[in-house]
C-alpha cells in the first residue's frame, strides 16, 4: 500500500527506487502503468493526468513504456526473434524478414549475435535471457523503460553487464529509466537519483553519491545490510 508517494522523474533521467520487499515498489510501477487504480492522488505522464483515463487512452499512454520483468517473462514457445518483436506484431506472423532484421538490430545493441535468433529461451543462460528481454523492451523504441529487479539471479559479472546496458540506453538513446532493485551495486552505478520507499512512503531521495551518506538511519541500515537499526 502506498501512502502519499511524491516523486518526479525527469526526461532522460535514471531513477532507482530501493526498499524492502512489500514496501510498495512494484505497486508504484503498476499505478504508473494504470494496472492499479489509486484511491486518490495524481499521476502525470508528460504532463497528462492518467488517473481516471479510460482503457483506450491508457493503452495510448502505455505505448510510451517498455518493461524488463524480473523473471524476463519470455515466451518459451516462441524463438528469440519473435520474442524480441512481440510488441511490434502482437505475436502475429507479419513481414518475417523485416521482423528478423529488427530483432537482430536490437539483439546486437545488447551484445547478442544472430546465432540466437532461432533459439528458444530455454536454450539460453539466465544472463542471455535478461538481454533478450531487454532487447524486447527497447524494440518499440519506448520513451520510458521500467526495470524490475534487473540483476536478480545473476552473478556479479553478468549483473554488471546488465547495468552497463541500462546506462547505455539512457546515455545513447535518451531513454528515461525507472528501476526497482535490492542491488546496491546496481543502484550506485545506474542511477542519477535514488529514492527509498518504507511502509508505502518515500522517506528519502537524493543523488546516488549520497546513498551511503544520506544522514537517514533507515537508508543507512538498508544500504549497509545491517540487522540492527530502525527497520525491523
Amino acid at each position: 500500500m502506498l501512502d502519499g508517494v511524491d516523486l518526479a522523474v525527469e526526461a532522460g533521467e535514471s531513477m532507482t527506487i530501493i526498499g524492502q520487499s512489500g514496501s510498495g515498489k512494484s505497486v508504484t510501477l503498476k499505478c504508473i502503468l494504470g494496472l492499479v487504480r489509486p484511491d486518490a492522488g495524481s499521476i502525470r505522464i508528460d504532463g497528462e493526468e492518467i488517473v481516471g483515463l479510460g482503457e483506450r487512452d491508457l493503452a495510448r499512454v502505455r505505448a510510451k513504456f517498455g518493461m524488463l520483468f524480473q523473471g524476463s517473462a519470455l515466451f518459451d514457445s516462441l524463438p528469440v526473434w519473435r520474442n524480441v518483436t512481440f510488441a511490434l506484431t502482437q505475436g502475429r506472423a507479419r513481414d518475417t524478414a523485416r521482423m528478423r532484421a529488427i530483432a537482430q538490430e536490437n539483439l546486437e545493441r545488447v551484445g547478442l549475435g544472430p546465432e540466437v535468433l532461432n533459439l528458444r529461451p530455454s536454450e539460453l543462460s539466465g544472463g542471455m535471457q535478461k538481454r533478450v528481454a531487454l532487447a524486447r523492451a527497447i524494440a518499440p523504441r519506448p520513451e520510458i523503460i521500467f526495470f524490475d529487479e534487473p540483476t536478480t539471479g545473476l552473478d556479479p559479472i553478468r549483473a554488471d553487464v546488465i547495468n552497463d546496458l541500462i546506462m547505455s540506453l539512457v546515455d545513447d538513446l535518451g531513454i528515461t529509466a525507472l528501476t526497482i532493485t535490492h542491488d546496491m551495486a546496481s543502484a550506485r552505478k545506474i542511477a542519477h537519483r535514488v529514492a527509498m520507499l518504507y511502509q508505502g512512503k518515500i522517506i528519502w531521495h537524493g543523488p546516488r553519491d549520497r546513498l551511503y551518506d544520506s544522514g537517514n538511519p533507515y537508508v543507512d541500515q538498508f544500504v549497509q545490510g545491517n540487522a540492527e537499526g530502525p527497520i525491523r
